[in-house]
């Protein structure tokens, strides 16, 4: 038997599955998360958040080209090419794992494998390629419009081509894999930076291979590998750039001459350089010089797509990200300086505040030359006194609740500094076990359910389905209520074959070629804990992060395909060969591939679910024609985006990102037109905002400006924040800093202008001025709450303003004046009137969507619940006015909508949820909106479901502690609840406030069908 051919025919087969299954189960629109904004910006060729992704967008417009170029197929398209790159990643992993197992199972290279050796090594590579391909983070990446499949098929991709060089090496001309490599990894660096990964274990293949294996020649190897690493990710990557950036600003300033010029010309000094050091090492025989040359020329060729970033972000594109016409911005972009930094060696503990120091100047493009706008800073993570080697609880912060965490993971007390020892406790068991091990074992053993995990023993574990381990671990399981367990789509059984197979797999490997098993081992180790060691993540995180480790898993899967070897070696003690082989192939694929796609297949199908677009579609329709609508979070933005940017659906609307308003290159981006969406006027000018001026304003007191009057906000911002006469500034060691006299704002009300535009109704009682207080606790006003004011201030009321949510409103003395249209909240002259229901009805009625929820087969993971949620609680509070008015037939009408529109199956009423019962407690709120309305159908049925599910809870809180009565635990809760000695157990006391909103749901609802019964 021919095993070349049968190895690529096999491959293929295997590439073909896996393709199918994810273009079958891709999302029918645009997912939620950053996938809008990179289906936007493939659409129109825009610009991403840092650090970018443009070889993404080069490719995600050349597969809309290839859909049509339409806009109602184009996340199809990008959704589609992340599916293909996924099968293809399967591929390179299939021939990976054959050419190791190949190497395991062969006695000699000069003697042909047999059938039942062929045989082995194809089960070896099917079992582990289709293992990797319906494991849950994979496949999660495979259908969905992010950078996170198309950056694994380029590391599946080098790590292959390495074992391709391995296999020519003693061929003439073997050496251009290497350049190939290097090549592709600088365009991977335009996806995403996994790629980089993979370079000590190339480094030790190349060694292996190379030289005679010895412990300080595989070691003086693998610093090689990391020393490399570094380079290409400081060096190549960041550094050139910085250079490039810094002959621009010297060209432009010194010698006069247009923007660009010293960014070419150290280019083209770069490739000057490289092409004599080429001359240089072929002239004097210098071999790996020449090489390395090569490779760094390739690299540079590969990573010049950011040269596109440039060229569109001077189009002034409507997604334009850190506006990057520039290489100056260009440095700021690729280095992610918006985001910040953290310590990962050397570093404080949360104790000590930690010092920022001057980084240089800060310049920023002006009309013909690079401006100064202020000083860089960096933090100084080695300037605090705790500072010590290997720091994981640095945050200061707690806007995550990150002391708590530091309590609940590594056991510190209030008032007691931590140890180097509470930090290994830490990165133990937070950094490693819970944000890693976890992943690591929804992908091979299990997972419980959808919900986020915070930590505690319901929401979000890995589970086995072997109940003793489960129960061992985190309680009695059948207990859990059946919304989080066998009526969750992501509740998956593994019973941990796929990882006991790895295991095998990695045993067996280590057993027959520790060289081999070091190279698969250094992938997994810099793919999945060096992310970890790196990212030094503090909790709480806002969604789950289980995408960043997919290299690991990936590599893992090496080891489960191997470890079809191992079972094949046993199985000969009782079979043939040929039939073991056989034998060992059926079982395994069974017991892992098979079973995963049975268990997971349901909760990553999304071919019909529409929700990110449809949500985007009931905001923008939410709001008047030619509004200014503010969005606070990355899942109402990013949707906006799609919505806008590829399908069209209201480009009238400007939608205005509250995040980054606190950027001056944002808010240039407003002063121009985008689609149908007219420029507006911020108060400040271009250069009383640039760079890091007017970052932030200080409140001092002012003689003439008390707390006792309110003043004029347009008055206040031009004359004392923006002091263009420096007089209003406050002295600090760091300077003059600007600053606020007062927290009473005025905004007078222009009548007419309301009125014309339809702000106001002509039956309001409308203000004259808008009477704004600003939180008195709060001594600091910050560039974007700047903007949204002064952008209030200009409006005039000529043009209409909304917002997506009001909790960020109530801070700034603005949620007083917001009156509901649906899902959005238009700011009005008037108070009183919090809901337009007449409005909102006709807009949930003719223009709302729900994402397909009335398809039972849709699954909603536990993101898409909460806006499915935020839908449900605006039909039930638009519900509330209409009865409030009289109007019960048109309540009843909206409730009927929504019922109609949602599916029990896909979309529970009743249904467990971390966050405070927030899931059952919008079904409380919708279940009152039923009973004012009379509509008793509905009622019956959200009642029922919601009582069902909030008594299993009880049952379950129970369950986790010793046998109480209900008197006796409820008495312990209020114990616990103030602090005061019970008898509950640490894993009930994570759950006393979700059982005390448990108990009071359960009574609010009794009460209420009692009080409607006994009107009747």
């Amino acid at each position: 038997m021919d095993f070349k051919k049968i190895n690529n025919w096999t491959g293929w087969i295997v590439t073909l599955i896996a393709c199918t299954v994810y273009v079958m189960t891709i999302e029918a629109t645009g997912s939620f998360w950053d996938c809008g904004e990179f289906i936007s910006s493939a659409y129109k060729l825009q610009i991403p958040h840092p650090p970018g992704a443009p070889m993404f967008v080069l490719m995600g417009r050349v597969f809309i080209i290839l859909f049509g170029d339409n806009p109602l197929t184009a996340a199809k398209a990008v959704n589609t090419m992340s599916a293909l790159a996924s099968g293809f990643t399967i591929l390179f992993l299939f021939w990976t794992i054959t050419h190791f197992a190949k190497r395991m199972v062969e006695t000699s290279k000069e003697v042909a494998l047999t059938t039942q050796q062929i045989i082995l090594i194809m089960g070896a590579g099917v079992v582990g390629a289709l293992g990797y391909t319906f494991s849950d983070t994979a496949w999660y990446s495979a259908v969905e419009g992010e950078v996170y499949a198309l950056s694994s098929f380029f590391t599946a991709l080098v790590f292959w081509a390495i074992l391709k060089w391995e296999h020519k090496a003693d061929e003439p001309g073997a050496d251009k894999w290497i350049i190939f490599i290097f090549y592709i990894m600088g365009v991977s660096i335009g996806v995403h930076l996994l790629n980089l990964l993979t370079i000590p274990a190339i480094v030790m293949v190349y060694y292996f291979r190379q030289y005679k294996p010895s412990f300080v020649g595989g070691l003086v190897a693998f610093l090689i590998g990391v020393v490399i690493t570094g380079f290409v990710q400081v060096f190549l990557i960041q550094y050139t750039i910085k250079w490039a950036g810094a002959f621009d600003v010297s060209f432009v300033n010194s010698l006069g001459l247009p923007f660009f010029t010293g960014f070419i010309f150290f280019f083209v000094l770069v490739a000057i350089i490289l092409a004599l050091g080429i001359r240089y090492a072929d002239k004097k025989g210098k071999y790996f010089l020449k090489l390395g040359i090569w490779c760094t020329a390739f690299f540079l060729l590969g990573y010049t797509s950011y040269l596109t970033t440039m060229v569109r972000s001077n189009a002034d594109p409507s997604v334009d990200m850190y506006n990057v016409d520039n290489p100056v911005t260009l440095m700021g972009y690729l280095g992610r300086e918006q985001y910040g930094d953290w310590p990962i060696l050397y570093g404080p503990d949360y104790v000590d505040k930690v010092e920022n120091v001057e980084n240089g100047d800060q310049y920023v493009k002006a009309k013909t030359t690079y401006e100064i706008a202020g000083k860089n800073y960096k933090r100084d993570w080695s300037s605090a006194p705790s500072a010590h080697l290997f720091p994981r609880m640095w945050d200061s912060d707690n806007d995550r609740g990150q002391m708590d965490s530091f309590k609940a993971f590594a056991g510190v007390e209030d008032g007691t500094p931590p140890t180097l020892r509470d930090n290994i406790k830490y990165f133990t068991n937070y950094q490693f076990g819970f944000m890693y091990l976890r992943y690591f074992l929804w992908n091979f053993a299990g997972k419980q359910n959808d919900l986020q995990g915070f930590g505690n023993v319901r929401d979000g574990n890995f589970s086995t389905g072997i109940s003793f381990v489960d129960n061992f671990i985190f309680g009695d399981q059948s207990k859990l209520p059946d919304t989080i367990k066998n009526q969750n789509k992501a509740h998956n059984s593994l019973f941990m074959l796929p990882f006991l197979l790895g295991i095998l797999g990695f045993i067996f490997q280590y057993q027959k070629n520790k060289k081999d098993f070091i190279v698969t081992g250094l992938l997994f180790f810099f793919t999945g804990i060096a992310i970890v060691i790196y990212l030094n993540q503090q909790s709480l995180q806002p969604r789950e992060r289980d995408y960043a480790y997919v290299g690991s898993f990936y590599a893992f899967a090496i080891w489960i395909g191997l470890g079809v070897l191992q079972v094949a070696i046993w199985l000969e003690k009782f079979l043939s060969k040929k039939i073991a082989a056989i034998a060992a192939t059926v079982i395994t694929f069974l017991a892992v591939p098979a079973l995963m796609a049975q268990q997971e297949w349901d909760d990553h199908d999304r071919s019909q679910k529409t929700l990110p677009r449809d949500l985007a579609r009931n905001y923008l329709e939410s709001c008047p024609p030619n509004a200014i609508l503010f969005s606070f979070g990355d899942n109402d933005t990013y949707p906006l985006w799609y919505a806008q940017e590829v399908e069209g659906i209201r480009p009238d609307v400007r939608v205005v990102v509250n995040s980054l308003l606190g950027s001056d290159w944002y808010m240039k981006e407003l002063r121009y037109k985008v689609n149908k969406s007219d420029k507006f006027d911020l108060i400040f000018t271009e250069d009383q905002v640039m760079g890091s001026k007017l970052n932030v304003a200080y409140f001092n007191a002012v003689p003439g400006f008390g707390e006792t009057t309110y003043h004029d906000l347009d008055s206040v911002f031009r004359n004392v924040i923006a002091d263009p006469l420096g007089k209003y500034q406050a002295s600090t060691q760091e300077g003059p800093v600007n600053i606020f006299p007062t927290h009473k704002f005025k905004v007078p009300v222009n009548k007419a202008n309301a009125l014309a535009s339809g702000i106001a109704k002509p039956t309001d009682n409308i203000v004259d001025e808008l009477l704004i207080d600003f939180n008195p606790n709060r001594q600091y006003l910050l560039k974007n709450e700047m903007a949204i004011y002064a952008i209030i201030a200009t409006s005039q009321f000529k043009r209409p303003i909304c917002f997506t949510s009001t909790q960020e409103l109530k801070e700034m003395g603005l949620d007083k004046y917001v009156r509901q249209t649906g899902m959005s909240y238009q700011l009005v002259p008037t108070i009183g009137q919090s809901i337009d229901a007449d409005v909102s009805y006709k807009n949930i009625m003719t223009k709302f969507t729900f994402g397909n929820a009335k398809n039972p087969n849709v699954y909603y993971d536990e993101e898409n619940r909460r806006h499915l949620n935020s839908i449900r609680l605006t039909i039930a509070q638009v519900a509330q006015a209409l009865v409030s008015e009289g109007k019960l037939d048109s309540a009843r009408q909206i409730i009927r909508k929504l019922d109609s529109e949602t599916n029990e199956k896909s979309f529970p009423y009743g249904m467990t949820s971390n966050r405070g019962n927030q899931h059952n407690y919008f079904s409380y709120i919708f279940l009152q909106s039923c009973y004012a309305a009379g509509e008793m159908n509905v009622a019956k049925k959200v009642s029922s479901s919601v009582l069902k599910d909030l008594h299993q809870e009880i049952a379950y809180y129970k369950s986790l502690g010793d046998p109480m009565s209900e008197d006796q635990y409820m008495q312990n809760l209020e114990n616990a609840y103030q602090s005061k000695p019970n008898s509950l157990s640490n894993k009930q006391m994570v759950f006393v406030q979700d059982a005390l909103t448990t108990y009071q749901l359960i009574a609010a609802i009794e009460k209420m069908g009692q009080d409607f019964a006994a009107k009747k």
